[in-house]
This record gives structure tokens, C-alpha cells and sequence, in this order.
């Protein structure tokens, strides 16, 4: 990447940065983006999976690129890869390290999702066995198991429509009303939305890392005694979300890697919408071609209203 790109991606620069890899075929991209000004600053295209001495080259790039221009790092953010910490221990020491919280999220409401779909099966193979046909009028027993089947099939059916009720961050007292509903008569399903809601509360801005910490402490405690949920749940002891909390302490710290998220998301609806050959060279011509256009928006900006100025005759 040339001095000159470098200068114009650095002259704002924030001081914290989102690292991330995308994987593009045979290839993988690593990419350095500022966190808060949402500009690109470093990227490399490897024809391998990354390693360890690969993202210390890659960090080491960076950090003779703010050395240069005196520039020091506050803060970088990542995903839950192992691929980042050690190489970011060796590079920049200390700097405070923040995983995604969308990341850690993730893999939590997906535990509970599980959880939520173990106990749709077990609902519905604790539905009684019935004979074919409609049962006789006069068989009142046989009426009777055919009122519990159809109502534990649709309890089934409601736990698997309205499952994002226990997974969602703020319920409408509608919704919430509604999950009381499905879940009535599974009480341990109530405390798994519980649980969620003690999740979320530990990414709340306005606490401190420490107070999250003695949150989390608790949290996993109390996830303990409930030994049906297994496995569902053990994120919750994982040290990933402990690294999560690390923005609370700074203000200014993102909680997610969104910015180099946005660049990738633009390069996978670009290699949909057009079909190119997977190449090295090609992949890092389209990446420089796209960093170029993002430098001159604001210049293309400024045209445009001049342009509209001018048709309109204002001076």
C-alpha cells in the first residue's frame, strides 16, 4: 500500500482498530480497518490458512505504519479466533484487546436455541400413543389421550415458531406475555430466558469491566445448579467472555468489529453480483480498487454539489 493512501487512512486516525479475516475460496484476507472512522488501512491476501507468524507479520505492518506517523494504538477489537492473541501480545505488548461481543452473543443464543429445541423433542416424544382412526365417542379415555397429543403438539409447534422470544435482547410486554404462554407448565424454560436476560446485562455500558466481572461470577454460578442444560450453556465459563467485557472500561473502545465486517460484507456481495476468477492478483486489485474509490468519496462528494450548484446557478 503506498505512503499516500496510508497518510489519508491514518490522518484521522482514532486510535483503535478492528482486525479480521475473510476466507474467499482457496484465499484468505486479513484486514486492519480503523474502528471508529471506518476506513481501511492495511490489508494482505494469502494463498494458505493463517498462522501465528503470518498475523505477526500483518500486525507488524501496522504498527511500523503508526510508528512512522507517531501514532499510537489504544485498542483493537477482533473475533473469538485463537489466530489473535498471542500475536497481538508479541507486537503490542499490553494494548487492551477486545473480542466481538456480537461473536460471544452468537454462540450463546445459539446454546439456548439448542437447549429450547431438546425440550421440543422431548415434548414430542412424551405425547401418548394413540390407535388409528378418530377415537369412538364413548371412549372417553381414548378421547382424553387424543386432547393431551393435540395439545402437546401444538405447545411443540409455538416453542418452535416463537423460539427467538427466548434469544431476543428486549421483549414488548406482548411478547413477553406470549412467551409465558408457550412456556407455561416449563418452568426451567422460564429461567433459560432468565439467563439470557443476565447475559445481555453484563454488556451494559453503563457498568464497569469489574462490576461485569462480579456479574459474570454469579451468573455462572447460579447456570451451574441447573444441571439439565448440560452442555447447552458452556460459553458461559468460556475465558472468551471475559475478553469480551474489555470495552466497558473504555468508552471509546467499539464492543464489535463491524467496521472491517462492513468491508467484508461489501466484497462478498461484490463477488455475487459479478463473477470473477478467483485469483491473488485479482482479489488484491479489487480490495485496492475499492480502498481507492473509498479515498476520493469525499472528493467525488464535493464535485457532485458542485456540479448541483452550479445547474441550480447558485454562486
Amino acid at each position: 500500500m503506498s505512503g499516500a493512501f496510508l497518510d489519508w487512512a491514518l490522518e484521522t486516525f482514532s486510535g483503535y482498530v478492528a482486525a479480521d479475516e475473510l476466507y474467499e475460496g482457496p484465499y484468505c484476507v486479513l484486514s486492519a480497518v480503523d474502528n471508529r472512522q471506518y476506513k481501511r488501512i492495511l490489508y494482505e491476501v494469502l494463498d494458505h490458512d493463517p498462522h501465528h507468524d503470518d498475523i505477526t507479520a500483518f500486525l507488524g505492518r501496522l504498527k511500523t505504519a503508526l510508528h512512522a506517523r507517531t501514532l499510537t494504538l489504544k485498542g483493537i477489537t477482533t473475533d473469538g479466533s485463537a489466530l489473535y492473541p498471542e500475536p497481538i501480545r508479541t507486537v503490542f505488548g499490553k494494548v487492551p484487546h477486545q473480542l466481538c461481543t456480537f461473536h460471544v452473543i452468537k454462540e450463546l443464543t445459539q446454546g439456548v436455541l439448542k437447549a429450547v429445541a431438546k425440550e421440543r423433542e422431548r415434548l414430542a416424544t412424551s405425547k401418548p400413543a394413540l390407535k388409528r382412526g378418530r377415537p369412538s365417542s364413548k371412549d372417553k379415555g381414548a378421547r382424553r389421550l387424543a386432547r393431551k397429543s393435540k395439545s402437546i403438539q401444538q405447545q411443540v409447534n409455538a416453542l418452535f415458531q416463537e423460539r427467538f422470544l427466548f434469544v431476543t435482547r428486549r421483549l414488548t410486554p406482548s411478547e413477553r406475555q406470549r412467551l409465558m404462554a408457550i412456556s407455561r407448565g416449563l418452568p426451567h424454560l422460564r429461567k433459560l430466558r432468565e439467563i439470557m436476560e443476565h447475559i445481555y446485562a453484563l454488556f451494559d455500558r453503563r457498568c464497569h469491566t469489574q462490576t461485569a466481572m462480579g456479574k459474570l461470577k454469579k451468573l455462572r454460578q447460579w447456570v451451574t445448579r441447573f444441571t439439565w442444560i448440560g452442555d447447552a450453556l458452556k460459553k458461559v465459563f468460556a475465558p472468551t467472555l471475559e475478553k469480551a467485557l474489555t470495552f466497558l472500561d473504555d468508552k471509546l473502545l467499539p464492543a464489535t468489529s463491524n467496521a472491517v465486517e462492513r468491508g467484508n460484507r461489501r466484497h462478498r456481495k461484490k463477488q455475487k453480483s459479478v463473477y470473477r476468477v478467483r485469483s491473488k492478483v485479482c482479489l488484491e486489485g479489487r480490495i485496492a480498487l475499492d480502498m481507492l474509490r473509498e479515498s476520493r468519496a469525499e472528493g467525488r462528494e464535493q464535485t457532485t454539489r458542485a456540479l448541483h450548484q452550479a445547474r441550480r446557478g447558485d454562486t
